[in-house]
């Protein structure tokens, strides 16, 4: 009797372990892209965003969403799809800003450069610094 109350509890335990893991992976893969395409793969996303972290002189807690609470209290980093962060759709309004520059006074293939990977970027403004050094 008491060796099937442990595997019981073992079951139950294994299954609510089990549900964590797949609610935190789902919320890890969750994206919200406006700008960027859909389909860009995690490693150029990570790529682009850890360029902005330097242009910025940030952290991802900048422009994304403090840490949420899953399943059985158990929490995620940041909520990467969350628009909550104001300073979220500033950065947004930003990437579109750069990529009109560089449309409009830079030429380019778009088969050859994609319009994520700019003439114009970031830290030629910024220089490390959340603000634009004089915009404050």
């Amino acid at each position: 009797m008491h060796k099937n109350k442990i595997l019981a509890f073992s079951g139950l335990f294994s299954f609510m372990m089990l549900g964590i893991a797949v609610v935190n992976t789902t919320k890890q893969n969750e994206r919200n892209l406006k700008i960027l395409p859909k389909d860009i793969s995690d490693a150029k996303l990570d790529s682009i965003m850890h360029s902005y972290n330097k242009a910025l002189g940030v952290t991802c807690n900048f422009c994304h969403a403090k840490p949420v609470v899953l399943a059985f209290g158990a929490r995620d980093t940041l909520d990467y799809a969350s628009d909550k962060e104001p300073m979220k759709e500033n950065a947004r309004d930003m990437m579109r800003m750069t990529i009109e520059m560089n449309a409009k006074y830079f030429h380019y293939d778009k088969n050859q450069k994609p319009e994520y990977l700019t003439t114009i970027t970031c830290i030629m403004c910024h220089k490390g610094e959340p603000m634009p050094p004089g915009f404050h």
